[in-house]
């Protein structure tokens, strides 16, 4: 039933989500629903750019809320995580029930796929018992008809006594409908009668005894045959979460835990008579024209999720990406470098002419505006090229595909599932990977894959790796195919910064984070046309917006020390000098010389300056610099010692290394913990610096 007073629950929404209401004009929906049913689309279409992203409060989950005007009233819709049940089994599904049980959201949005009706009418049949306020949106009825599958929603409707609305939200069909009845619902000028769930004869009976004691208990706040249904079903989380909103302790009361203590083997009995339930709706109302309506989707399947071909086709489609990634992002990136030192010239010009010291214009202008330079025309290309590429394999279905076939193998390494996504995302920024395993559910296995996102190469990373390759491994090859040669070297990189990731999460599984690979469920959505303007919408401002933004405020004052490092000298050296120096014997012995280790260490602000920084370091200009062409670079690394045995060491140390500022920044703020923050820094760095030293040992005594 909800809050009595409204007030309440306006209070608890502000404490949740940490935003400002008015409770005059402000109505606010919960969206609610299963993964993959297109509830994002709706919540994007629904609120445009007025959106608000971040962490539900106290949890490390992340939730929007947007705005949109409807008539008189101001609606602000909060996307809660998606879940396939309320029974509490992860955090995502105990954020969604406690919001719409003890926020008192003016009205919830069940949104439900048209292809999978059946099993979607669970979530809906658990939100009718907490809520009258509820309408229930079809969503997806385009694909239902591609199917040739028919659903009557006013049938639908009459069942379970609340509105049921039919909506396609990809291409807006039925919105208005639903800003309708939403506001209808919310403004109790629709009275609805939702369906409760009936259950065999013993939980009844149990819920017939106590209701009247939980009628005095809950004083109208909450709903008594749910919070009966509650405490028979017995888990813990839930009874937490009720005896702090109730402030009152139910463990203490004597005749409500006697049947409690008597219902612990009825918890299977609740869930069977819900799956029971929905699957009587779904016949009644679900019409099947075809009896093999999704065989195209498993035809599909059965080449990309086979044993035989989905891993080669996977490496070959990632292969594509990274090649379309490298070709494309040269010019944008050579256009936005003669930018930014056109500007430069300027900016020195306007130094000149106003008489300002040469010494603040070396400063700002050589160090922290050509850092600067550097970082985004090195970044924002690969980042706005690679991005939307994965963003339009997510909205095609094949990174649930991804997940299926690495499952086994990050099983095997006592690592969950999902983080095959994350993985995939820290391909374009490790900052991005980092904040993606919030969809892992355990807190241990989430932990793993933070700690190893960086051992797949960043953006960030591959100019350095593009540049070492099509010099030392596709140059020396002198083959007209040295473009595919160095494709098939990047992607080699990756396959090996896939191996080191699930051998690392074996090492961290068996160590200090020791446990046993939780199970999941996971779904393979069908195929769908891609919506290529959103998508590039989504991908700019949701990705690359958003990690350009803290690279450059982390490059901003990296470019100070570098110009610093650069250029204050102690005796006849420089900073940089010295610490080259400090650095040598250990550089020896991992096959490098003391400026490339300094080199990734001024470059720990951001990747993408390492080479820059190397360059500079060779040719003493005390800024960094940027060669005309790779053969002036092949020039100047082997005139400063470079042999094939540098370069590997250079790659290997490249993939394997202490994460970016940017990525640190965000394992703190995600772990919310320095010990972690510090394994992840220390972990790569160490396994580095033994491969280094073992490969060059071993050259260094065959040879």
């Amino acid at each position: 039933m909800g809050l009595t007073s409204q007030s309440t629950g306006i209070f608890l929404i502000k404490e949740m989500l940490d935003i400002k209401i008015n409770p005059e004009k402000d109505i606010v929906i919960a969206l609610a629903g299963n993964p993959n049913t297109g509830k994002s689309t709706l919540f994007n279409s629904l609120t445009g750019m007025r959106q608000h992203t971040g962490n539900w409060t106290g949890k490390t989950v992340t939730t929007a809320h947007g705005n949109y005007e409807y008539k008189d009233k101001n609606f602000i819709l909060v996307d809660l995580p998606g879940t396939y049940s309320l029974l509490s089994s992860s955090v995502e599904e105990e954020v969604a029930r406690d919001f719409i049980c003890f926020g008192n959201p003016h009205a919830t949005i069940v949104i439900t796929d048209a292809t999978s009706l059946e099993r979607n009418l669970n979530l809906v049949l658990q939100i009718l018992e907490m809520t009258d306020n509820v309408v229930v949106c079809v969503n997806l009825l385009d694909e239902a008809e591609r199917k040739k599958i028919k659903i009557n929603l006013d049938e639908l409707s009459k069942i379970l006594g609340v509105p049921v609305i039919g909506t396609s939200a990809r291409s807006g069909e039925g919105l208005d409908d639903l800003m309708e009845a939403v506001y209808n619902v919310a403004t109790n000028m629709t009275c609805t009668n939702p369906l409760k769930i009936r259950y065999n004869s013993a939980i009844e009976d149990m819920i017939e005894d106590i209701e009247p004691s939980l009628n005095n208990i809950c004083e109208g706040k909450l709903d008594s045959r749910w919070l009966g249904v509650k405490l028979i079903d017995g888990e813990d989380s839930i009874l937490k979460s009720i005896d702090t909103y109730l402030n009152y302790s139910i463990s203490e009361d004597k005749n409500l835990i006697d049947i409690i203590n008597r219902s612990e083997n009825l918890r299977y009995e609740i869930a069977s008579s819900i799956v029971k339930q929905s699957e009587e709706i779904a016949k009644q109302v679900v019409t099947f024209e075809k009896t093999d309506y999704n065989h195209i989707d498993r035809k599909i399947d059965s080449v990309l999720t086979s044993k035989l071909f989905g891993i080669p086709l996977m490496i070959l489609m990632l292969g594509i990406i990274f090649w379309i990634t490298i070709e494309g992002a040269n010019y944008p990136s050579q256009m936005l470098s003669n930018m930014f030192f056109a500007i430069e010239n300027k900016l020195t010009e306007l130094f000149i002419s106003n008489g300002w010291p040469q010494g603040l214009h070396d400063v700002l202008i050589l160090g922290v505006y050509r850092t600067l330079g550097w970082v985004i025309s090195v970044m924002l290309p690969p980042m706005a090229i690679f991005f939307p590429l994965f963003t339009l394999l997510e909205d095609l279905g094949y990174l649930p595909r991804v997940a299926f076939n690495l499952d086994n193998f990050f099983k095997k390494a006592c690592a969950h599932g999902k983080q095959a996504l994350t993985m995939c995302m820290g391909f374009g920024c490790n900052a991005a990977g980092v904040i993606g395993c919030r969809i892992i559910d355990s807190p241990r296995e989430r932990l793993i894959a933070i700690i190893t996102n960086f051992f797949v190469p960043c953006n960030g990373r591959f100019p350095t790796l593009i540049a070492i390759t099509t010099i030392f491994i596709a140059g020396a090859s002198n083959s007209p195919y040295q473009s595919l040669i160095g494709t098939l070297t990047i992607t080699g990189v990756i396959v090996l910064g896939v191996m080191v990731t699930l051998l690392m999460s074996k090492f961290l599984s068996k160590t200090i984070l020791k446990g046993v690979p939780s199970s999941f469920a996971l779904e393979l959505p069908p195929y769908r046309k891609p919506q290529v303007g959103k998508i590039l919408v989504r991908s700019i401002f949701d990705r690359t917006i958003f990690v350009l933004g803290r690279a450059v405020a982390i490059a901003a004052p990296a470019g100070l020390v570098i110009w610093i490092m650069a250029n204050i000298t102690v005796g006849n050296l420089t900073l940089l000098d010295h610490g080259a120096n400090f650095l040598e014997p250990l550089a020896y012995a991992i096959g490098m010389d003391g400026y490339i280790l300094m080199a990734f260490i001024l470059g720990f602000p951001a990747n993408e300056i390492v080479m820059p920084i190397i360059i500079m370091s060779y040719m003493s200009t005390g800024a960094m610099i940027e060669l005309d062409n790779l053969n002036a670079l092949r020039d100047l690394l082997i005139a400063n010692g470079w042999t094939w045995l540098t370069a590997i060491n250079v790659m290997l140390f490249c993939l394997m290394h202490f994460p970016c500022g940017t990525t640190l920044l965000t394992i703190k703020k995600e772990t919310k913990s320095w010990k972690w923050t510090s394994v992840a820094f220390l972990l790569p760095t160490i396994l580095g610096l033994l491969v280094c030293f073992t490969v060059t040992s071993v050259v260094r005594l065959v040879l």
